[in-house]
């Protein structure tokens, strides 16, 4: 009887690291920078006309004459978006390598929804949910795009999912409850 527990007690261990191992790398519970709006630079503070700040050459560039990775582009691109630089925030979002990074995907469908592209943004949103479905962020803000335009159901199936992967205490799910103004219905 014993052993057979501790066989349990085994088997329960090595599936939950095994789980854990294999976690997508944006992960529900994140709270990482990128639930709150990144500080200003030098690209919105300086450069103009979409150029972006190079912090080797200590100038404003161009993006597609630049060496930028994705990371950087993403960051300038969410920079661009929350400053309301939304064509400009696309324009470095484009020049990505990895066209399915969740995260490239995402702020594509911010940038296009918050321009007025509504459906091309919520094709993005759905495009980084396939690539990620525990991507909590791109749950949220296509549950606020639903909410904008009235589809308060289809706002609540992204909170549920969020809730459901996990997401409950973060940013993400927060920002969501408070388009719907706290209604909870689940």
């Amino acid at each position: 009887m014993r052993a057979a527990a501790n066989r349990i007690c085994r088997l329960t261990f090595a599936f939950g690291l095994a789980a854990g191992l294999s976690a997508p790398a944006f992960a529900v519970g994140d709270e990482s920078d990128e639930t709150s709006p990144p500080p200003k630079t030098q690209t919105t503070t300086k450069c103009a006309d979409g150029k972006v700040w190079d912090k080797k050459r200590k100038e404003c560039v161009a993006p597609k004459k630049s060496g930028f990775n994705d990371d950087d582009l993403y960051e300038a691109a969410r920079e661009f978006a929350y400053a309301g630089q939304y064509e400009n925030a696309i324009t470095v979002l484009n020049l990505a390598r990895n066209k399915n990074d969740p995260r490239i995907l995402n702020y594509l469908g911010y940038a296009n929804r918050k321009a007025g592209r509504r459906e091309l943004g919520m094709s993005y949103y759905r495009k980084a949910l396939q690539a990620d479905e525990n991507y909590i962020l791109a749950r949220s803000y296509m549950g606020q795009a639903l909410a904008e335009e009235g589809d308060l159901q289809g706002a609540r199936v992204q909170l549920v999912e969020i809730r459901d992967r996990g997401g409950e205490n973060t940013w993400a799910y927060r920002a969501l409850l408070q388009s719907l103004n706290g209604y909870r219905t689940y």
